[in-house]
């Protein structure tokens, strides 16, 4: 029975934060235009609350409801504007990845492995020794598009890269992919700058593209 209580405790924070959403609809303020409408107003007159707001919901819906980032990018580039938003997106995605971490290594780590060893890419990349620097394993996978994002958050903490290292470099990798969909939000909704930032977002679109294509090159090609 011990080697399940840790499975047990994760599973009542779990159902906690789901009933807790259900309560107070949390999530709604992500897929609600009217509820994007009352957020902007409440971060009009209450602008730290607002971000700690957001912040949470941030967390909360990548950990527990495991909804893609770009969500969160978009929500914090209406909400923020393209450069704090960009920021605010940074710091609770991290936060909601080091969470995940921290969950796959405590909790799941037994009953985990089994289904990130289903993903060939992750297991390879993480498990088979692919790419031995864990540094550039972490830039692979924050850059490029192919790797499930929620999934590899708890397959971090299953493999044997530090805890440190994991939020430094998860913080600073997912930089371009955040501020390109937070900076592309404002350019579409900006009427004033709004070439300023598509111009900023496509080139930080081409700088990725470029990225993957190399890695996906030097890196992802199976050796003979």
């Amino acid at each position: 029975m011990k080697k399940y209580w840790k499975v047990f405790i994760f599973t009542i924070v779990f159902l906690s934060l789901y009933l807790l959403n259900r309560h107070y609809e949390w999530l709604n303020v992500f897929l609600s235009k009217d509820r994007i409408q009352d957020f902007e107003k409440l971060v009009s007159q209450y602008y730290w609350r607002s971000v700690l707001i957001y912040i949470l919901i941030t967390v909360v819906g990548s950990v527990a409801f495991a909804l893609p980032g770009v969500t969160f990018a978009i929500v914090a580039g209406i909400l923020f504007g393209p450069w704090l938003g960009s920021l605010y997106c940074l710091i609770a995605t991290t936060i909601g990845a080091v969470f995940a971490f921290i969950a796959g290594r405590t909790f799941l780590k037994d009953s985990l492995k089994p289904l990130v060893m289903k993903n060939q890419l992750i297991k390879s990349f993480l498990f088979n020794g692919s790419v031995q620097n864990e540094i550039i394993l972490l830039f692979i996978t924050r850059t490029l598009p192919i790797f499930p994002y929620n999934l590899q958050n708890f397959a971090y903490g299953i493999s044997e890269i530090s805890l440190w290292k994991y939020t430094l470099f998860t913080f600073v990798f997912l930089i371009p992919g955040v501020t390109m969909f937070t900076v592309g939000t404002v350019g579409v909704t900006d009427t004033v700058n709004r070439w300023s930032y598509i111009g900023i977002t496509a080139g930080l679109i081409l700088v990725v593209t470029l990225i993957a294509l190399i890695l996906k090159r030097k890196l992802l090609v199976p050796k003979p």
